[in-house]
């Protein structure tokens, strides 16, 4: 029984399943567009809404150290990551890693978690969407009605027209094909970097050195809770974290972590990238450095040009620039905002439907999802089923309803790509790698130790939704997956009763 719940898939075998016709994604991608993916889906509303909320809350003009900080944590983890995807080009990221070292329940685990994230995701980032593209539609004098503006402030019946829309759209893109996307993705991140590079040289004409001081404010006690929406931390040991000072900027750097979550999804890709060995690393990890840059960059402007106690939390980019008497960058930034959605709702669903077609194609989930179509090869079975479904999802609730991504899942997913990489270097070191993560185990486990600090650093509320969404992905994994997995017909019954009496020979 244990055994069946820790059977591995060798590397091999999955680099083999990727070869069969029916299940062969093309492979289109290169090292540009990999960039572009995690630069895409990384710069969304974080780098518009998170900095003035944690300069104004939590660490000061010093949110750009938070910037730096959070971005290292995941640097770390991008490391073990570059080193997986390459070795291990093969779709579902997490999960076929975890797959191919700590077993089959794990792997599940993680990718039953990972559909659950991204798909949440998707929904949100589509509702936010559609609220920026209803307000520049009010300011033209175009207004929707309200049975189709969404549930937030309907009254009977409410559909958010616009966000399902948008889901729908991209999902015929993905399933005409990933270059499609890639082109896609290409032009709507040109105009999102353009907007950003925007905020950080214009703003930087305005900045004012008396805004900078103290640049690390005195440290505050945060104020204590003990509901469970208080961090898991607190109500476990009590500890209760501060705002401003030295300890502001890690409590900042555990909020605006979730601005650089997205450079994982890059690996999903793997297995459609012409040179993954190559391309992986400098996709995950250019991608990562060049938003952090950003990040910081963002981050250093706006709290030069307004005091960070008077930013807005809602819109500080925008706000600091009207704030000066200069509203038209405003406006340009809302719609770079806009735009921008686009692509974190697109990679986001691409990568949902990467894990999917992962699962699927090794029988944890209907084989009927690991096909693709004949002429585009694309999944276009799981991307169908997963955008509709999402689509409804993002028409039918409202942003608040939905409440905030399940990042517990992609710490997890960190922690358990790290453990794998030293797995995997003692279990097959003769496998070729062409990116090597640096200073293993130490790396690795310092990995481990950022991303557990950081879900530790989550409300408990977050902790208990994951574990009834695992809870209820441990009965699909028990009643479907275990016995329809293609490793599950390999493995001999073990014989019952007593065994059979030798033959005579009356010779």
């Amino acid at each position: 029984m244990i055994s069946t719940l820790f059977r591995t898939k060798n590397v091999e075998q999955s680099i083999r399943d990727t070869e069969e016709p029916e299940q062969a994604l093309s492979k289109t991608l290169s090292a540009l567009d990999l960039t572009v993916f995690g630069v895409g889906v990384i710069i969304g509303t974080g780098i518009f809404v998170l900095t003035g909320k944690v300069a104004k809350e939590n660490a000061g003009p010093a949110v750009s150290l938070a910037f730096v900080v959070a971005g290292v944590v995941c640097a770390l983890a991008a490391l073990c990551y570059a080193e997986f995807a390459s070795t291990v080009p093969v779709a579902g990221s997490a999960y076929t890693f975890s797959y191919a070292t700590l077993g089959e329940l794990p792997a599940w685990i993680i990718g039953w978690d990972l559909v659950l994230e991204f798909a949440l995701g998707t929904a949100v980032v589509a509702v936010g969407w559609s609220g920026y593209i209803r307000s520049l539609l009010d300011n033209a004098g175009w207004h929707l009605p309200a049975s189709l503006g969404g549930r937030d402030g309907a009254h009977g019946f409410g559909f958010d027209i616009l966000a399902a829309v948008l889901v729908l759209v991209l999902t015929a893109v993905l399933v005409v094909g990933v270059k499609l996307s890639a082109r896609v993705t290409q032009l709507v991140v040109a105009v999102k970097v353009t907007v950003v590079l925007i905020v950080i040289v214009a703003g930087a004409f305005f900045v004012t050195g008396a805004n900078y001081r103290p640049f690390i404010p005195p440290a505050q006690s945060a104020q204590a809770a003990g509901t469970l929406k208080a961090p898991l931390i607190q109500l476990m040991f009590g500890w209760t974290p501060s705002d401003f000072g030295v300890m502001g900027i890690f409590t900042a750097a555990s909020v605006v972590f979730f601005a650089f979550i997205g450079f994982d999804i890059v690996a999903t890709t793997a297995e459609e990238t012409r040179n993954p060995q190559r391309d992986m690393p400098r996709g995950i990890l250019g991608s990562l450095f060049i938003c952090t840059a950003l990040y910081v960059g963002v981050a250093i402007v706006v709290t030069g040009m307004q005091h960070y106690r008077d930013l807005s939390v809602d819109a500080p980019l925008a706000d600091a620039f009207k704030a000066i008497g200069h509203p038209w960058y405003a406006g340009v930034i809302s719609f770079g905002a806009a735009v921008g959605l686009t692509s974190v709702c697109m990679i986001l669903l691409l990568g949902q439907t990467r894990v999917f077609f992962a699962m699927s194609r090794d029988g944890l989930l209907p084989r009927f999802f690991s096909r693709v179509h004949p002429r585009f090869k694309t999944p276009h079975r799981p991307t169908v089923l997963l955008g509709g479904l999402i689509a409804v999802v993002a028409g039918f609730t409202s942003l608040s309803e939905l409440a905030e991504l399940v990042n517990i899942g992609t710490l997890f997913a960190f922690i358990v790509v790290a453990i794998g990489v030293v797995i995997l270097r003692r279990t097959r070191p003769d496998l070729p790698r062409s990116f090597r993560t640096p200073f293993v185990p130490v790396v690795p486990a310092l990995s481990v130790c950022a991303s557990l600090w950081l879900m530790l650093n989550l409300p408990a509320e977050t902790w208990l939704r994951f574990a009834i969404w695992m809870a209820i992905g441990f009965l699909v994994y028990f009643l479907y997956g275990r016995a329809h997995s293609r490793l599950a017909p390999q493995e001999k019954p073990a014989p019952t009763g007593p065994p059979p009496p030798p033959e005579r020979n009356d010779a």
